[in-house]
């Protein structure tokens, strides 16, 4: 079995308020891309393997392994082998862990006809990380919590072109929260996304930039590029540090 995970753009990172538990209340519109793409490979084995090739994958955040340990715990599957041939970027803010999280749960979901629903799935891929529930129904959804808590929404980017600026910089999510202050929004997010998308440019806001265009300020100058290039609104994604343009295709 062949799956591609793909990757997520945020428009819009709100960081709202620092939970008791450590974590951070926020609010953003995740939008599945297909401009970027990792290649997962499950197979049966006798014995459980992984193995990887492209972009080098840490033991420490193998979540591939993760998600089959998972599923072998709770529904005694047979081993597999698990081969990952990396190209989404670590620590870009595009999501390629969390996606390959939740399609080896999805693929072995298939592999061994557990046919587990949705939200099971949903519930399965929260114990791996709080972005992973989101690539498993894989559409646009506006998201609060802890990124936990998903609701569609109606967004449509088809006719537009979204070009992506890697500058090979790693940013933790960890540092990049350590830099963060919340505050509330007076108009929320899901407010602010039904605009026209030539509206976005001065109303949706990623909290991280103002820190991390500080430390990195290549990345601002990716953003202006973008802009100069023509984008109707681009924007960091997730906490880094991968930067987006939104294009007319023409």
């Amino acid at each position: 079995m062949i799956l591609y995970p793909n990757a997520k753009i945020n428009i819009g990172l709100n960081v709202e308020s620092r939970r008791s538990d450590g974590y951070h209340n926020i609010s953003s519109v995740f939008y599945p891309i297909n401009q970027c793409f990792d290649i997962l490979e499950i197979v049966e084995s006798e014995n459980f393997r992984f193995t990887s090739s492209g972009i080098n994958v840490p033991d420490c955040i193998n979540i591939c392994e993760k998600a089959y340990k998972l599923m072998k715990i709770k529904y005694q599957i047979p081993s597999v082998h698990i081969h990952l041939h990396k190209q989404i970027p670590i620590g870009s803010g595009l999501g390629g862990g969390s996606s390959d999280g939740a399609c080896t749960i999805k693929g072995l979901n298939t592999l061994f006809n557990l046919n587990i629903h949705t939200e099971l799935l949903e519930e399965l891929a929260l114990k791996l990380g709080a972005d992973c529930p989101f690539f498993i129904q894989n559409k646009p959804k506006y998201v609060s919590g802890i990124g936990d808590v998903m609701k569609n929404i109606s967004i449509e980017l088809s006719n537009y072109n979204i070009k992506l600026i890697n500058s090979n910089i790693h940013i933790s999510t960890i540092d990049a929260y350590s830099n963060i202050k919340p505050k509330d929004e007076s108009l929320s997010l899901i407010k602010l996304i039904k605009q026209p998308i030539n509206l976005w440019k001065d109303s949706i806001k990623n909290d991280f930039e103002s820190s991390i265009f500080n430390i990195h300020p290549v990345l601002k100058e990716a953003k202006e590029k973008l802009y100069s290039q023509g984008a109707i609104y681009s924007s960091m994604t997730g906490t880094g540090s991968v930067i987006y343009g939104i294009f007319n295709k023409e």
